[in-house]
């Protein structure tokens, strides 16, 4: 006999231990971890050396639940999307692992929560720098921008690059000239670190019919954006020796760190054959540069001043 329809699924009866693990996926964990740390390179460099512990724990404790609360509702918004595209159809949302409403209350839950341990527990210019970030990214950039413009990414990896605001924020209620450099660091790296990324995926964000860079103007320009951008950044990384926010030692890794992220972009950009690998390995690559970056500037920091 031939079924009109699908059969709702039986559901699954799940044990604590995979409910966690759900709810915690949901805040995807990579992304608040390399976001704590470019939170936690701002405090160490602010302080000059590791700064008070409470301030340290409620910030990374803050940052933690900014970050996952403004991911999960990302994936609230997202979760039809979601479930259309390969890379992202086994998500706790779009799997249906767990509830819209119940990750609706959860975001917020950790949204609010992030406002009140900054506010009460850290500073009110930390809470508002935080909370900012949370805004950005779950609204201007998910549901403003992300279906609007190829440019998507451009704009609005600024929340991306709020973190050290907040780091900054958290250990010295005020923001200097240095700390702006961190945010337009990871603002410019942003663009060619997600390019790489969606070179490897344009085909899922042809069919859902959001226009990231490749899969609106293609590959070609989106190669092309990646070599001008990924140049504007190594120009920018040399900002904070040229004003004196940083001396001799993080110059010279600088120097390196960028002049190995230009070769990978050079070399997408003269690929004459199969990209994806490259833009793999740049992709990768962009990940361990940021890092590296912090770390240079918090040794810089702390050894040298």
């Amino acid at each position: 006999m031939k079924m009109s329809h699908l059969s709702p699924p039986i559901p699954i009866s799940k044990s604590w231990r995979d409910t966690i693990t759900d709810y915690v996926m949901l805040t995807k964990p990579t992304i608040v971890a390399l976001l704590l740390t470019t939170t936690l390179g701002g405090m160490l460099i602010a302080a000059h050396g590791l700064p008070p512990i409470p301030i340290l724990i409620l910030t990374l404790l803050g940052g933690a639940c900014s970050a996952g609360g403004a991911n999960a509702l990302n994936s609230y918004i997202d979760r039809n999307t979601d479930r259309a595209m390969g890379r992202t159809s086994r998500r706790p949302l779009p799997s249906g692992k767990i509830s819209p409403r119940n990750a609706l209350f959860f975001a917020l839950t950790l949204c609010a929560a992030s406002v009140f341990i900054f506010g009460f527990g850290v500073n009110w210019l930390a809470a508002t720098l935080s909370t900012t970030g949370i805004v950005y990214y779950a609204y201007v950039y998910t549901v403003l921008l992300k279906r609007m413009t190829p440019q998507n990414i451009v704009i609005g990896g600024g929340a991306g690059a709020i973190p050290p605001l907040v780091g900054w924020a958290a250990v010295t209620n005020e923001l200097s000239l240095l700390s702006l450099y961190l945010f337009a660091i990871i603002f410019l790296w942003t663009p060619p670190h997600t390019w790489a990324l969606m070179l490897l995926l344009e085909k899922d964000y042809r069919k859902v019919l959001i226009p990231m860079l490749p899969a609106a103007w293609g590959e070609l320009e989106a190669r092309r954006h990646i070599i001008l951008y990924s140049i504007l950044l190594v120009i920018v990384t040399l900002m904070p020796f040229l004003f004196r926010g940083l001396s001799w030692l993080y110059l010279i890794g600088a120097v390196v760190l960028g002049a190995y992220f230009l070769a990978r972009a050079l070399r997408l950009w003269f690929a004459r054959g199969e990209v994806k690998p490259l833009a793999k390995k740049l992709y990768h690559y962009s990940n361990a540069y940021l890092a590296l970056l912090f770390a240079l500037m918090v040794a810089d920091t702390i050894l040298l001043r």
